[in-house]
């Protein structure tokens, strides 16, 4: 339908889509997708392997037809400081035979082969719909090479396409990787210690918070997954607290250590100036007790970074004051960021929404808005489009599917997804991001958009 703001909704999704002002708060989110309105987000599949991929000496097999299996490193590129084993990408290529078979022998070989030639620390299985269908026993073959393997991890990761939507597939994972937690020993682990939960380490931004995090005397036991280890992962219950930037990826599996070993957790985001200091300093804060120092250093690095990143952010600043974004992300956490971050840039979002944004999540994004933005959830190419054009926005964030979606508008685009190159983490990653938006949005290109020169 079209609406009298002259944007294209389908009737099914108007209770997905809010404009701030217009009524009080009231929003649906983590529904399945509407068929046929060919949605942002991504499987269950998929959303085990983002949240999983990431670990970099582990064996990450995928057991389906060989399509599933395209989904590799070179999308997602989260960089390793060691083994490299995660940029494979191996698949049981279930044929028509298999269907009607069975494939957990060819999954059995499979297994044995790859272990044999790869050495690796772990084996994560994911399950496809097809496996899902016709029934395939995972756990059972999982086990049965785990015993002929010297116990090595083998995880079924119950990721059947189907099942559900993408926030599906982030439990599968946080449920496999639950079941390495706590078998490995925690000597030597010191009192002032984190595990990094969320973080993916794209463009090396997990070693840019690690360093923050080090130069204030906090050492990191595990980075989930970013640069992962299965060892890390096996002694991460160890640590004194879990910080969890991606809610919506791990935060099943910081609410599982808490209740199963007591570890603790707080959310947390390193994206933009205002939360990458307030992620320090709650970590300062929890700590204070153990080392009445750890706040007073906190508080130094911070004014020694902003010391070096304001002036440049305010040359910026002079070109992007007024100008309008527009926000559509995966995970909500990284909205708030983005919020904040382009509001210090003196720009205004008129629109955010995200794939698998949770009530909460969409009442804080509601509570720090400004009049008027559209918040919206599990959107699709035709709402977007429309809505980009209503609010005439001069910059776009989101990632490779969005893109597309950007340049056919004559908008400017910032990929903040998986595919980029350039950390944004952090307040080096801010100083980048703000260099990235003033590039776009300046562009001397734009001039030659109809649609723009017909507004100007």
């Amino acid at each position: 339908m079209m609406t009298a703001a002259g944007s294209v909704i389908f009737e099914e999704r108007k209770s997905q889509i809010h404009r701030k002002g217009e009524k009080p708060f009231d929003m649906n989110c983590n529904r399945e997708s509407l068929a046929g309105a060919v949605s942002q987000r991504a499987c269950v599949f998929c959303g085990s392997r983002v949240v999983l991929y990431p670990i970099a000496d582990a064996l990450h097999l995928v057991h389906g037809p060989i399509g599933c299996a395209a989904y590799t490193w070179d999308i997602r590129g989260a960089l390793s400081s060691g083994p490299a084993l995660h940029r494979m990408s191996f698949s049981t290529d279930l044929q028509e035979r298999d269907i009607i078979f069975g494939g957990e022998e060819k999954l059995y070989r499979a297994l044995i082969e790859l272990i044999d030639r790869h050495r690796p620390r772990a084996a994560f299985v994911y399950s496809t719909c097809i496996v899902g269908i016709i029934g395939d026993d995972l756990e059972a073959v999982c086990r049965r090479v785990s015993a002929e393997k010297d116990g090595i991890p083998v995880l079924p990761v119950q990721s059947e396409g189907f099942k559900g939507n993408k926030r599906e597939g982030y439990s599968a994972a946080c449920k496999a990787m639950f079941r390495l937690v706590g078998t490995g020993g925690t000597e030597g682990i010191s009192p002032l210690s984190v595990n990094i939960l969320g973080d993916f380490n794209l463009a090396g931004e997990l070693w840019i918070v690690r360093e923050y995090l080090a130069r204030i005397g906090v050492e990191t036991v595990a980075n989930i997954t970013g640069d992962g280890r299965v060892e890390d992962i096996m002694r991460a219950h160890g640590a004194a607290l879990n910080l969890v930037q991606c809610s919506g990826a791990t935060m099943e599996l910081a609410q599982m250590m808490k209740e199963s070993y007591g570890v603790p957790f707080l959310r947390v985001s390193y994206f933009g100036v205002e939360d990458m200091a307030q992620a320090l300093y709650d970590v300062a804060a929890f700590f204070k007790d153990r080392d009445r120092e750890i706040v007073g250093r906190t508080r130094a690095l911070v004014k020694d970074e902003l010391l070096k990143l304001y002036p440049a952010l305010q040359e910026f600043k002079k070109d992007l004051c007024g100008k309008k974004a527009a926000i559509y992300v995966g995970g909500a956490f990284k909205a708030f960021s983005l919020v904040k971050a382009f509001r210090l840039l003196g720009m205004k979002v008129v629109l955010v929404g995200s794939q698998t944004g949770t009530d909460q999540d969409y009442r804080e994004l509601h509570e720090i808005t400004d009049r008027g933005t559209i918040i919206v959830d599990d959107s699709n190419p035709l709402e977007l489009s429309s809505f980009l054009k209503e609010k005439e926005c001069d910059v776009f964030v989101g990632g490779v599917k969005e893109r597309p979606i950007a340049y056919k508008l004559g908008v400017g685009f910032c990929d903040h997804n998986h595919e980029r190159k350039q950390p944004l983490e952090g307040f080096v990653g801010m100083l980048n991001f703000a260099k990235e938006i003033h590039s776009s949005v300046m562009s001397p290109v734009w001039r030659f958009v109809p649609r723009r020169k017909a507004r100007n």
